[in-house]
């Protein structure tokens, strides 16, 4: 991590969490999304975005997280090396700058769904924000699934 490093800080239910700010590409409203069918719950389905067919994950029921539609969903296109991912989140807050002593360990989280992928936490004003790993949240069978979309719409 370098000094001053960003985050961007998006809502998920009523939890807070964040990601690095590099890793997203744009934060879009909720677009037209094309249904594939058997695949898991959470993957909502593809989008053509400027002709580039992209995964959409909904992070909130990947996490285990009630979703509720807002004005405010959005979806954030992630740039996780190899391919893009649109992830549905109930809104985008803030961006927040950090420096390394800012970020606390992850604490112990054995019952969330979430545990595995948060990397550690940080106060942004009362509010604890947690810092997601999205890379680490696709199991071997999201990326599978990603991977086909990627076959189909090509």
């Amino acid at each position: 991590m370098t000094p001053n490093d960003r985050f961007l800080c998006f809502q998920l239910g009523k939890e807070e969490y964040a990601v690095p700010l590099l890793s997203i590409k744009e934060v879009i409203g909720m677009p037209d999304v094309t249904p594939i069918p058997q695949s898991p719950p959470h993957f909502v389905g593809i989008m053509n975005l400027r002709g580039s067919v992209i995964s959409i994950m909904d992070l909130r029921l990947k996490l285990g997280i009630k979703p509720s539609a807002t004005e405010e969903t959005s979806v954030m296109i992630l740039d996780l090396g190899d391919y893009q991912l649109g992830v549905v989140v109930d809104c985008v807050n803030s961006v927040a700058r950090l420096n390394a002593e800012d970020i606390s360990e992850k604490p112990v989280m054995e019952t969330s769904k979430a545990a595995d992928f948060v990397i550690g936490v940080f106060r942004n004003g009362e509010k604890l924000v947690l810092l997601l790993n999205i890379a680490k949240a696709l199991s071997v069978e999201d990326r599978s699934v990603l991977q086909k979309n990627i076959a189909k719409a090509a």
